[in-house]
């Protein structure tokens, strides 16, 4: 029967190990499924399959699949990856602590634009990461070039904009602690990119970012579809990290999402997570997955403890460069973000953590995952949470 062919028939048909697809005549097939069955190896066919045949499935394939993945030595694929990542032409970050510089040097590395420029405030600072990630590239071999200025008005020609600067956590201080001294902060920052750099795709850091990406959004005048926050990159990876941990398997044997805040309001999509392929709830004792949840909620925090005078750097910078290889086509699939939400998962004109797609362009999808009811709920308050601290701040 002829209809709509979109891009989760097509993960659909990939998890039962499906190679190809029959269309029949008259099927609308999305862009975006187009696009996934490109990228994970399905052939489109047009026409009905043959009688009595299933249409793509290699039997043994799927058997053997099915079996590998209960096995102990079961080991997880790499991460898909876009075929065709594009180079951005310049980059721009702004603020050049610890998370600005590391993530500065990864990207340098993974080649993800021809320039890097670098800005603080600070003299020499911005300049002094710059060189020293030039002396790297004699090492790296990255054809990446880098600079340094203390001037926002550098921002200019930029392709991709990450604000990392602010103050940073102190222990016992909150991320809405942050909101007002930051505030500042990121003013000055949308008051340039809307005078020097109109047209570029903005990744929030500062935090708190949801806050932060809500503000700059809406002084900088850019559309929606070009500002995020970076939260649940960040926080996603942490999730898994405590479930592998807990679980006694690799980190790429996890499968785990975190959505809603950078805070106390994470929702850690427990419904959806799995372990080699297998539901998590299946595989960890639920007061163990409680503790997986607490220490995703609290990692951030535990890493402020420790340091005592700055707070994580080096998980925030990978976060930072998934975006942007998401951004230039290097991730197949949607990512959790910070993005205003129209009305998905009935959520309207908010800024809160979802997964999307992101295409050169910025945001092209917001997409909408099943959750259970308690997930739901926990995404919508922290949606309103989010709004009513945004508010008030106004």
């Amino acid at each position: 029967m002829a209809g709509v062919l979109g891009e989760l028939d097509v993960r659909t048909a990939a998890r039962r190990g499906e190679r190809f697809l029959h269309v029949e005549a008259g099927t609308v097939v999305s862009p975006s499924a187009r696009e996934v069955a490109e990228r994970m190896g399905i052939e489109l066919r047009s026409g009905r399959p043959a009688p009595g045949a299933v249409a793509g499935i290699d039997h043994g394939r799927a058997v053997t699949r099915g079996l590998y993945r209960r096995s102990p030595r079961w080991v997880a694929p790499e991460p898909r990856r876009g075929q065709r990542p594009l180079r951005l032409g310049r980059v721009a970050f702004v603020g050049a602590g610890a998370v600005g510089a590391a993530a500065a040097h990864q990207a340098a590395v993974a080649a993800v634009a021809d320039q890097l420029v670098i800005i603080d405030v600070i003299p020499g600072l911005a300049a002094a990461v710059a060189l020293d990630i030039e002396h790297a590239s004699g090492i790296t071999g990255s054809p990446t070039r880098a600079t340094g200025a203390t001037a926002l008005g550098d921002l200019g020609g930029a392709d991709a904009i990450v604000v990392t600067a602010g103050r940073p956590r102190t222990p016992g201080m909150t991320r809405a602690d942050l909101q007002a001294v930051n505030g500042r902060v990121i003013s000055d920052v949308a008051a340039a990119i809307a005078e020097h750099a109109p047209r570029a795709f903005v990744i929030v850091v500062t935090n708190p970012v949801e806050e932060m990406a809500q503000m700059l959004w809406a002084e900088s005048g850019l559309p929606d579809d070009r500002v995020v926050g970076m939260a649940g990159t960040l926080d996603s990876g942490r999730f898994r990290n405590a479930i592998a941990t807990a679980a006694g398997v690799g980190p790429r044997d996890v499968d785990a999402m975190v959505i809603g805040s950078h805070g106390e309001e994470m929702v850690p999509v427990v419904s959806a997570a799995t372990v080699k392929g297998r539901p998590l709830r299946d595989v960890l004792r639920p007061e163990v997955i409680a503790r997986c949840v607490r220490d995703t909620v609290e990692s951030g925090a535990a890493v402020v403890a420790l340091r005592r005078t700055g707070s994580a750097s080096i998980a925030p910078a990978h976060a930072i460069i998934e975006v942007l290889d998401a951004l230039r086509g290097g991730l197949a699939g949607p990512i959790p973000l910070t993005v205003r939400v129209h009305g998905e998962y009935g959520i309207d004109d908010a800024f809160v953590g979802v997964p999307v797609r992101l295409t050169p362009d910025g945001v092209s999808e917001v997409c909408v995952v099943p959750l259970d009811p308690g997930e739901l709920a926990a995404l919508r308050h922290a949606a309103s949470t989010i709004s009513a601290r945004a508010d008030r701040r106004r």
